[in-house]
């Protein structure tokens, strides 16, 4: 049995990825052991929409994960999405009350119980609190009080709220395809631990993840998140600006983004004309790649915009002097960085998977595996920040080549 095993599964509108992997403590990486992307029907801009097919999708993923990795997991974190997060900001103390006047973590613990009193919607519920900063005796800026002698110690927290019954539907489609929850996690959270730098997070950083369904953002400040904010424009948007401009299929709209697409007329290496297929009595047409650009362009600037003002709403704009990061599916479209600059009037980058070790790592360096990596990092002070052996079991050698002749038959069958 292999030890700190930790398995994740980003649960998205387009695919669901599951990833198993083994901390490696000595050199501190995280080896992937497996992983599986499975397409994804049964959720609407990270909300399911569909128990029946979401858990089929998560059997899927997870069987091709399992026999990637010789080994099947029946706990994995996982990851929440939705424009039913919402953040608030709450200060609260405690009185250090011990002989010592030592702060320990059991007053760290009491922090956190009186944080979950306070009152919230009675339709949502505390995902995650996570620290700012502490302050022991009105002395501010420290990052970890233990050990630390004082008489009261006061904690602004980053307090993240979800939909109860957004939620309830994750753990029942997880349940139903017969694994546990481990930790709910939520995704700009698990992608931002993925892919920025301490650096960044220190000077000040905006993550933004682009989804099929949803963009999730995180800014950081001083080491220590200060805003999320998930909106429900993503890469599918942009897809169906494509198909009702064009009048192509989904698929069609896909692909000629993919192949063609570019979020911004600066970017275009070559205007040369493309092929698009006609449908039923329409014939082919031909359309050059700068119309192309301008359908999508239009839409990746009203979602930069929309983060921009968001960023202005929430003060934090002046604050992010390291710039812009930007991953997930939708930020390898060409000329992504581009616009990003253009519209923030900040430097911006791609944002891929660090801290990996072996197995297989390389296979899922790519901005699409950010939110399903930092998923089995885990946050500090979850369950999963543990990294507690999960309940695993190997797979025989029989078993995986009878599941890889199966997936050929259904390929194959196609």
């Amino acid at each position: 049995m292999k030890k700190n095993i930790i398995a994740g599964l980003d649960l998205g509108t387009t695919k669901v990825c599951a990833v198993i992997a083994e901390r490696n403590i000595d050199a501190d990486k995280f080896d992937i052991l497996g992983f599986g992307v499975a397409p994804s029907e049964g959720l609407h801009k990270g909300l399911v929409a569909n128990i029946s097919k979401t858990a089929e999708a998560i059997k899927s993923a997870m069987a091709i994960a399992s026999n990637r990795a010789g080994l099947t997991v029946n706990v994995v974190n996982v990851g929440v999405a939705g424009e039913h997060i919402t953040s608030i900001r709450h200060r609260n103390y405690v009185t250090i009350t011990s002989e010592e006047k030592e702060i320990t973590k059991e007053d760290l613990n009491r922090l956190e119980a009186d944080v979950r009193t306070i009152r919230i919607p009675s339709d949502r519920q505390i995902l995650h609190i996570i620290p700012e900063e502490y302050s022991v005796d009105y002395q501010g800026g420290i990052e970890n009080p233990i050990g630390i002698s004082g008489t009261r110690l006061e904690a602004s927290n980053h307090v993240v709220l979800a939909s109860i019954p957004a939620i309830q539907n994750i753990k029942k489609s997880v349940e139903r395809a017969g694994l546990k929850v481990q930790d709910y996690i939520l995704q700009p959270i698990a992608s931002s631990t993925s892919v920025l730098e301490e650096n960044e997070t220190d000077l000040g950083v905006a993550l933004i993840d682009i989804g099929g369904g949803t963009t999730d953002i995180a800014i950081f400040h001083k080491k220590a998140i200060k805003h999320t904010k998930v909106i429900g424009i993503a890469g599918n948007q942009v897809t169906n600006d494509i198909r009702e401009s064009l009048g192509v299929v989904t698929e069609e709209a896909e692909h000629l983004k993919i192949e063609f697409g570019y979020a911004t007329d600066s970017a275009i290496i070559r205007d040369e004309d493309i092929l698009i297929k006609g449908v039923g009595a329409r014939g082919n047409t031909k359309i050059p790649i700068s119309l192309l650009t301008q359908i999508i362009g239009l839409r990746m600037k009203e979602l930069f915009t929309l983060v921009d003002n968001e960023l202005r709403n929430a003060g934090f704009k002046s604050k992010i002097k390291a710039g812009i990061v930007l991953t997930g599916g939708g930020s390898l479209l060409r000329g992504t960085t581009e616009l990003a600059e253009e519209v923030f009037g900040l430097p911006a980058r791609i944002g891929i998977p660090q801290d990996l070790g072996l197995g297989l790592a390389n296979e899922i360096q790519s901005p699409e595996f950010a939110t399903v990596v930092g998923l089995i990092k885990g946050i500090p002070g979850g369950k999963s920040s543990e990294y507690q052996s999960l309940m695993i079991k190997k797979i025989g050698k029989n078993k995986m080549i009878d599941f890889v002749e199966k997936v050929k038959i259904f390929f194959d069958e196609l």
